[in-house]
C-alpha cells in the first residue's frame, strides 16, 4: 500500500499532468487520489493556479468532507469526487477538466459512440454525456452514476468532464485520452458522419489492450 506521501505525489503529479497537457487553464479542474485503508482523499486546493502549486498544498480530507491537514481549502469539486469514491470501491483516482473539444461535445449533449478503435481500447463502450444539472449537493455525482457506463469517463452537459481510474496516474490517462478522441471526433463530424465500429470489434480492441497490449503478461525470461 502507498504511503500518504507518495499518494501526495501522485496526486499532485496528476494535478500538474492535466494542465501540462493543456485540460485546464489557470485553476480550473482539478485531481485527487483516495487512500482507502485510511478513508483519506487528498485534492488539489480550490482557486489555487498550476504553475503555483507543491505537493504539500494537496489538501487531506476524510470521506465525508472534513479538512484533515492543509492550510488550504479543498476543490469545491470535492463532493462530486467524493460521491464517485464512496459508490465506485473500484476507483483511487479521479480528474475534473473544462478540456475544449470534450466539452464542446457536452455543449452539443453528444456522448462519444466507439467510432475509433483508440475508444474501444481505452473506453471499451461510447463515452457518456449526461445533460445538464445543477450544482447543489450531490446532484453532480448522481448524475454521474446514473449515466456512467463501462467507460472511465463522463461528458458533464454545459459543464466539463470526469475521468477516473484505479490510480490518479490512471484517471490522467483516462482524462488526457478523452480529449484526445474527443479532437478527433470534432474534426470528423466537421467533414461528415462518422460511423460506429460494431460491439463485437469494440470487444476486440478492449480485450486486447486491457490483457496483453504493452507488457501486460510478459514471462519472464529468467533460467
Amino acid at each position: 500500500m502507498p504511503t500518504l506521501e507518495q499518494l501526495r505525489r501522485d496526486v499532485f503529479e496528476a494535478n500538474i499532468g492535466v494542465y501540462r497537457s493543456g485540460l485546464v487553464t489557470m485553476h480550473s479542474g482539478n485531481a485527487s487520489g483516495i487512500d482507502r485503508e485510511r478513508g483519506i482523499v487528498l485534492i488539489k486546493p480550490s482557486g489555487m493556479d498550476y504553475d503555483r502549486m507543491k505537493p504539500a498544498d494537496m489538501v487531506m480530507t476524510d470521506l465525508d468532507g472534513k479538512k484533515l491537514k492543509g492550510k488550504w481549502n479543498p476543490s469545491v469539486d470535492l463532493p462530486e469526487h467524493l460521491y464517485i469514491y464512496k459508490h465506485c470501491p473500484e476507483v483511487g483516482g479521479v480528474i475534473h477538466t473544462h478540456s475544449n473539444y470534450a466539452t464542446s461535445l457536452g455543449l452539443l449533449g453528444k456522448p462519444i459512440p466507439a467510432y475509433l478503435t483508440a475508444i474501444a481500447d481505452e473506453f471499451g463502450d461510447e463515452i457518456p454525456c449526461a445533460p445538464y444539472v445543477d450544482n447543489q449537493v450531490d446532484h453532480i455525482g448522481q448524475a454521474i452514476l446514473k449515466y456512467k457506463n463501462k467507460a472511465p469517463a463522463i461528458i458533464m452537459g454545459n459543464h466539463g468532464t470526469f475521468a477516473w481510474g484505479p490510480t490518479p496516474r490512471a484517471a490522467l490517462k483516462a482524462a488526457v485520452m478523452l480529449e484526445d478522441v474527443s479532437k478527433t471526433v470534432h474534426l470528423a463530424l466537421l467533414l461528415g458522419k462518422p460511423k460506429s465500429l460494431p460491439p463485437e470489434e469494440v470487444k476486440k480492441w478492449w480485450d486486447r489492450y486491457h490483457t496483453w497490449y504493452g507488457q501486460q503478461g510478459k514471462k519472464s525470461s529468467a533460467k
